[in-house]
């Protein structure tokens, strides 16, 4: 069998296979099993902005340690003619950069949890107070 028919075939076959499939629970009619709850549990939020904060401060202080003497290693080694020196700067570089972008990840986490935690519970406040001035126009009619 030649090249170009057995392809033709592979792709006839494969046209006859197709059938969609989706990843997701069966509709129901109601829009829901009605357990869903939309809800933000502020011990939790806080708990992992406390982490990611934590975990900022480590890496910050920890993440530099063997940065400075891998540094020094590559401009002795490229100094003395050996050619590992430029791969012990490269790999200096790309854990500065690495580094560089997992502290601003943890920094992102944290802040966003607060900044999360701050307008949700701005958003309870408001909500609560427009129930209760709608109580009190309830009244005032």
């Amino acid at each position: 069998m030649s090249f170009d028919a057995e392809w033709a075939s592979a792709r006839t076959h494969a046209h006859a296979d197709v059938s969609m499939r989706l990843n997701q629970v069966p509709s129901d009619p109601g829009g829901g099993s009605g357990s869903a709850d939309l809800s933000v549990n502020q011990d939790k939020l806080g708990a992992i902005g406390s982490a990611a904060y934590a975990l900022h401060g480590r890496l910050l202080k920890d993440g530099n340690h063997a940065r400075t003497s891998t540094s020094e290693a590559a401009t002795g080694m490229s100094t003395n003619g050996f050619r590992t020196g430029a791969a012990m700067a490269t790999v200096e570089e790309t854990w500065r950069s690495q580094l560089s972008t997992l502290l601003a990840a943890c920094a992102n986490i944290s802040n966003h949890l607060d900044y999360s935690a701050a307008s949700h519970a701005k958003e309870e406040a408001d909500i609560k107070a427009a129930l209760a001035a709608s109580k009190i126009d309830e009244y005032l009619k």
